[in-house]
């Protein structure tokens, strides 16, 4: 992308092009967008081989596994498993324990871009869906993203109530995951069904409004190291606006907060929103480079 020369949207920019960035200087790097596709393929390409050849570097799946010894559990699996049957054993406190120390420091929602396999798979239903909304074959539809909230209290009282992991039978996440690592399932087609439902209903459906996984994520990084930094260089375009599927987290970006920001003498701000996933879009899109990562790890201490 030439970011600096063009208005990167996602309707003006074809998919690949997203993968590289262009540098005033004209020199070519690798997006966040790349980066995140590379370490999460790697981490299943770990996870295949540790299965296949024996590897026991990462074992397991996405949902629970064991990095070098280290249990490592999803926390929304350990607290559906609290509730539908009383009784937590000590490896899965062990791996929930690690999980919110990694996820307290480098960002709760990180997890859905740059650990999650089926964020690789929605992004692409996300470019398709624009495409056919910007052509106008299709409507884009939007909801009140606080939904999410529900579906989350909704598959708990399900597994309470049945003693069974229910929401683990519609978890596209663990299902394309353990199809990546072991291989073919009928259960995959459930996959293929949200994926058209994100491509023909609307933009980013599971990850913005039902995935009770992600929603865990983001209660944990609610407080975290790692965030998004603004500062007053913004032009205010809304080029990130467009790019980033939970738009509603770069509200500071609008100029509306531009006289309230200057009598305080503010030319900084974080994304605090619980919803961003960190997944850099905005970084790589902004032609102002008035975003970037920040860790607050010496401001928090």
């Amino acid at each position: 992308m030439d970011k600096y020369n063009n208005k990167e949207t996602i309707n003006r920019s074809t998919f690949l092009s997203t993968f590289l960035d262009i540098t005033k200087q004209g020199k070519k790097f690798f997006s966040y967008r790349s980066k995140r596709w590379i370490l999460i393929v790697g981490i299943h390409l770990f996870f295949f081989l540790s299965f296949y050849i024996d590897l026991q570097l990462l074992e397991g799946s996405i949902s629970g596994s064991r990095f070098l010894g280290f249990h490592m559990i999803d926390p929304y699996i350990s607290i559906q498993m609290f509730v539908a049957t009383y009784n937590l054993p000590i490896n899965m406190i062990i791996g929930i324990t690690t999980i919110i120390v990694v996820y307290l420091l480098v960002g709760g929602r990180s997890y859905c871009a740059w650990v999650c396999p089926y964020g690789l798979i929605s992004e692409i239903g996300e470019k398709l869906h624009n495409t056919l909304v910007h052509k106008h074959i299709i409507k884009n539809r939007t909801f009140d993203q606080r939904v999410r909230h529900i579906f989350w209290f909704v598959f708990l009282s399900l597994s309470f109530s049945s003693g069974y992991l229910v929401f683990e039978t519609f978890n596209v996440v663990g299902i394309l995951s353990r199809f990546f690592i072991y291989g073919w399932s009928v259960a995959v087609i459930w996959v293929f069904v949200v994926f058209l439902m994100e491509v023909f209903f609307s933009r980013r459906a599971w990850c913005k409004y039902i995935c009770p996984v992600g929603t865990t994520y983001g209660y944990i990084g609610k407080g975290s190291a790692l965030k998004i930094q603004w500062n007053d260089n913004c032009d205010h375009c809304m080029v990130c606006h467009d790019v980033c599927f939970e738009s509603q987290v770069l509200e500071l970006t609008k100029s509306k907060y531009d006289e309230e920001r200057a009598k305080k003498g503010i030319k900084t701000q974080y994304v605090t929103g619980t919803e961003c996933t960190l997944c850099g879009r905005c970084i790589d899109v902004c032609h102002q480079d008035s975003l970037k990562f920040d860790f607050r790890l010496k401001e928090l201490i």
